[in-house]
């Protein structure tokens, strides 16, 4: 067994329990953008989701030139999944590339001069964290908005 694939499938399964709850808010309240976040809309944190999964694993880790995911990309639920479709993809290519050298560094620029050394690891740990991070603010702007979230916590039944 493979514990990162079988990890990041479960966030798998917790991402699909958000969309279905996304899907019973009307298109407009999924992309409403309340000042009370930020100006932030559930859309647009779920773009911000997948555009740090494309950075920080496809462009810095893996060297790939992607298209950057913009708030454009997708203004319901479905264009969401396909994006997602497309970061499963990517998180696989990524997984399978470090496989079994999760210590591995590489040399990482941010931008403005500023750079690290960072792990597979902690690449990997760090957009999945960030996913969960930004998940419950979109159970929150939901419940803003008056739409009663399921649990969306990892319990296995």
């Amino acid at each position: 067994m493979d514990v990162f694939i079988s990890q990041y499938e479960w966030i798998r399964r917790t991402r699909e329990l958000l969309f279905r709850y996304c899907e019973t808010m009307s298109q407009e309240d999924y992309v409403k953008e309340l000042e009370s976040f930020g100006g932030d809309s559930i859309r647009n944190l779920h773009v911000h989701v997948a555009d740090c999964y494309r950075v920080w694993l496809g462009s810095r880790a893996l060297g790939r030139s992607l298209p950057r995911i913009t708030q454009d990309s997708a203004n319901t639920v479905e264009e969401m999944r396909e994006i997602f479709r497309k970061t499963d993809d990517l998180l696989h290519e990524f997984l399978e590339e470090f496989k079994g050298d999760w210590d591995h560094t590489m040399h990482i620029s941010f931008g403005e001069g500023d750079s690290a050394e960072i792990s597979a690891l902690w690449l990997y740990t760090h957009t999945v964290t960030h996913e969960f991070h930004h998940k419950g603010q979109i159970v929150k702007i939901g419940r803003q908005l008056g739409y009663i979230p399921p649990d969306t916590d990892l319990i296995e039944p």
